[in-house]
């Protein structure tokens, strides 16, 4: 069961790591990356970021990058955020498949 205060942080971090991903997904150019979920550690120092990226052909390729540039972009979040966090959250980058299973579903379903 998570605190309120985890409820907040990982809302938090969802929001401004939106605000960035928009921004790294105009520098890429043909992508487009949502975070569709955060999940953060009850010490708040590790999070679990899951992305969203379309189009699906290319999520490898978009999350090996992202994890690449991991650094900068957990500094970037830092900036952010350094009013309202002591400790800036290590990030975990995920490939979210959730739209993928339920558009599989929705195929058999019709099927």
């Amino acid at each position: 069961m998570q605190s309120t205060r985890q409820q907040k942080i990982e809302s938090l971090i969802q929001q401004d790591l939106g605000n960035i991903f928009l921004q790294y997904a105009r520098r890429i150019g043909g992508v487009l990356i949502s975070v569709s979920e955060v999940r953060i550690s009850p010490d708040l120092s590790i999070a679990h970021v899951y992305l969203s990226i379309f189009p699906a052909n290319k999520a490898e390729e978009i999350l090996t990058k992202v994890e690449e540039d991991g650094k900068a972009i957990r500094y970037e979040m830092g900036k952010l955020e350094r009013n309202q966090l002591r400790i800036i959250p290590q990030l975990y980058f995920h490939n979210d498949v959730t739209l993928d299973r339920m558009e599989h579903i929705d195929e058999l379903l019709k099927h």
